[in-house]
This record gives C-alpha cells, sequence and structure tokens, in this order.
C-alpha cells in the first residue's frame, strides 16, 4: 500500500457504496454484499456465496476536488488449479459518468478451484493493495470507483487530497437485474463493459446487479431479496443454469417460475417487469444438462452431457424454456400487463454467433457484451421497450 502524507482518509461506508444490497464490516474492511444478510444465511454452496460477494455493479461513489485518489482493498482473487491466472481485476475510475482511469490492486488472497464441477476450492491469504488513481482533473467532479466483478473486495481505506463529500442524487431510475453468469460478467474484460453495466449506461438508470455466476436457478431468497429492494425497472434473465446444471424438471420449473414472479411482484406490483429467456448457446439449445468442462490442454470448453430423448419426460433444453417462458408470462401478463417477455436470442442469436462465437460455447468475450448490451438498450430502453421512461 502507498501513503502520501498530504492525502485526507475518509472512512469507507455503506453509504457511499451504490449496486449492492448488504455490506458487511470484517476485520480488513468493509465487505460489499449482492445478497442481503437473510438470504446469505440460506445459500446452500460455495459457488454461489462467492459469486453474489464478487461486486459486479458495484461502485464507490462521491464527490470531490481530488487530483489524487488511493483506495486500499483486500481483493480474493479467484484462480483455477491446472490454468493459467486469469488478469489482476480492474478499478474503473468515472468522471461525471466518463472513464477516467483504470487501476488494479496487487497481492491479496487467492482461492484456488481445485474440481469444476464440484467448485471446491483452498483459500491462500495475501496482503491487502492499493488502486491508485493520480493526474486527475482539478474541479468539482462526481466520481465513481467500480469494482472488479470477478474478485471479492473489502474496502479498507479512501485517501483523497482533497476533501471527499457525499454525492448528489441523480434522480435515475433503480434497474435492478438477476441473470446467471453472462449478467455476472464473465469474460468482460472490466466492470463498466459487462453487459448490464453498458445497458445502464445507454438508459441513463442506476444499476443493481444481481448476476451471480451459475446460480441463476430461481431461488426463493434471491425473489425474496428483489422483492425487498427498491427498484423502478425489473428484469430476470433465467434458464441457462437450470439447463445446464441440470437442477429441475419442466413440471417443477413452470411454477418455480411463477413463485419467483409472485415473490418479485409482492414488493412491486406494478413495476415493468421484464423475463428474458436463453441467449443462443447451441451446446444446449437441444441437449439437457449437465455441462461439463472440455479441457484440451490449453482451450477451456464446456460440452453438454445430457440425453436429447429425455426431452419426452420433461427434461429441459433451452428451446424447452424459451416456449415456457413465453407461455407463462402470456398467461400472466392477462392480469398483469407490465409483465414483459424478451426471448433472449434476440440479445444473442445466429447471426451474432457467426459473427461473434462463444469462446467457450457458453459465454460471450467482450465484443460479445457490447452486442448484447446494444441490443438490449434498443429492445428495453429504446423506443416502444418497457423501460422506456415515461413524462407526465
Amino acid at each position: 500500500m502507498t501513503t502520501e502524507n498530504h492525502l485526507i482518509n475518509t472512512p469507507v461506508t455503506a453509504d457511499m457504496m451504490r449496486g449492492h444490497l448488504d455490506a458487511e464490516r470484517t476485520a480488513h474492511g468493509l465487505l460489499p454484499h449482492r445478497l442481503p444478510a437473510r438470504a446469505r444465511r440460506q445459500i446452500p454452496d460455495d459457488q454461489l456465496a462467492v459469486a453474489e460477494a464478487q461486486p459486479s455493479g458495484v461502485r464507490l461513489v462521491f464527490r470531490t476536488r481530488a487530483t489524487t485518489i488511493e483506495l486500499d482493498t483486500l481483493p480474493t482473487k479467484r484462480v483455477y488449479r491446472g490454468f493459467p491466472p486469469p488478469a489482476p481485476g480492474v478499478y474503473d475510475l468515472l468522471i461525471d459518468g466518463r472513464l477516467a482511469a483504470r487501476a488494479t490492486v496487487a497481492g491479496g488472497n487467492v482461492r484456488t478451484i481445485t474440481d469444476l464441477v464440484t467448485q471446491s476450492s483452498e483459500l491462500t491469504e495475501g496482503p491487502a493493495g492499493t488502486a491508485r488513481f493520480a493526474g486527475l482533473p482539478p474541479g468539482d467532479k462526481d466520481v465513481e470507483i467500480w469494482l472488479p466483478h470477478t474478485e471479492i473486495t473489502e474496502l479498507i481505506a479512501l485517501r483523497t487530497d482533497a476533501p471527499v463529500e457525499q454525492a448528489p442524487a441523480n434522480g435515475r431510475r433503480v434497474w435492478l437485474h438477476h441473470g446467471s453468469s453472462i449478467s455476472h460478467g464473465s469474460n468482460a474484460a472490466r466492470p463498466t463493459e459487462i453487459w448490464p453495466a453498458l445497458a445502464a449506461a445507454r438508459g441513463a438508470v442506476e444499476l443493481v446487479n444481481l448476476g451471480f455466476g451459475g446460480s441463476a436457478l430461481l431461488d426463493p431468497f434471491t425473489a425474496r431479496a428483489m422483492r425487498d429492494s427498491p427498484a423502478d425497472l425489473i428484469s430476470v434473465k433465467v434458464g441457462i443454469n437450470i439447463v445446464n446444471a441440470d437442477v429441475m424438471r419442466l413440471r417443477a420449473f413452470t411454477p418455480a417460475v411463477h413463485g419467483f414472479l409472485d415473490t418479485v411482484r409482492e414488493g412491486h406490483p406494478t413495476a415493468p417487469l421484464l423475463v428474458v429467456s436463453p441467449l443462443l448457446c447451441p451446446v444446449q439449445e437441444d441437449t439437457p444438462g449437465p455441462l461439463a468442462p472440455d479441457f484440451d490442454g490449453t482451450t477451456l470448453r464446456f460440452k453438454a452431457t445430457g440425453d436429447p430423448t429425455d426431452r419426452a419426460a420433461g427434461r429441459l433444453t433451452l428451446k424447452v424454456i424459451r416456449d415456457e417462458l413465453a407461455r407463462i408470462v402470456e398467461q400472466r401478463a392477462a392480469d398483469d400487463p407490465n409483465l414483459h417477455y424478451l426471448d433472449g436470442r434476440e440479445l444473442y442469436g445466429e447471426s451474432d454467433y457467426a459473427e461473434l462465437p462463444l469462446p467457450d460455447e457458453v459465454h460471450p468475450d467482450p465484443a460479445g457484451h457490447r452486442r448484447i448490451a446494444e441490443n438490449f438498450g434498443r429492445l428495453a430502453f429504446g423506443a416502444g421497450g418497457p423501460f422506456t421512461a415515461t413524462t407526465g
């Protein structure tokens, strides 16, 4: 960690953050969570426990005249045994909504995934570090520091060369989104370049991202967290994890979707609610899960291992899920005019796959995230879309 004598220390508090649902005081500092404590007590596996603590879409927000900013953090980085280490997590600093600087933090804890299927892991502790931003423009400015979307990040200290004030309210609508690893930001290079962040910028809304890698499984505790969170706009992108984890059959899926939507509606009875079906994923379009890693020594890909003939017995594929989600939304919309459906292939479909193939057969690359965001922005926030701003 670096320190300059003239820098002012400002305590990092929960009210300085956006995009989180809870903040935990740890031995090191403040740990943002994307699920509340009540929900975390019901998490059944390490995968979701890690995913919700990775601050995808979470940012530190304040107003200052500072030209130098230092943020001490303790990251927990994730690596897979036998694979090259990933690039360090990125801290994006925005000034008045525009990217101005980027930084990384060396050191930190390392969680080594020892089994791709079970996600079992070993933790090696390491030192805290500093994200340093210098040479920023002078004058009053609103600053956002977007935290790495794939690194658990404990916030320890904030130092600046000018006082820090609470950022003024911007009056933007709050968009609450739930999805899987693609919504979480898998394979995106930076926190402001995950597709929900790009789409939120296009729609001029405040993002709360409940995209959890491997864990969009219609969990009731996630629905309750969404029910209890303030939101003006809500989207639920569901299906891919249910297929690739092979966690339920059609008989269980249908009432689970109804129950999830019922719970969300308890807290948000009239907010625009958009149900988004899976993006195109050729390996799972007609073949059930479970999904299995397929590593050839240099490249990790995934393959579906189920039997397509089992669809007749209610085993799920992406095509089956899309048909059922469309039917459920059509049925419910008769009594819920603010409920909408979006076929995920309109965000990423066959032509997109031909141009921007999925490197591991499941997750898009950074260009794919931009494409998904462009399409979502046009279809959801554009003219005639369910999230179009209204005046009156």
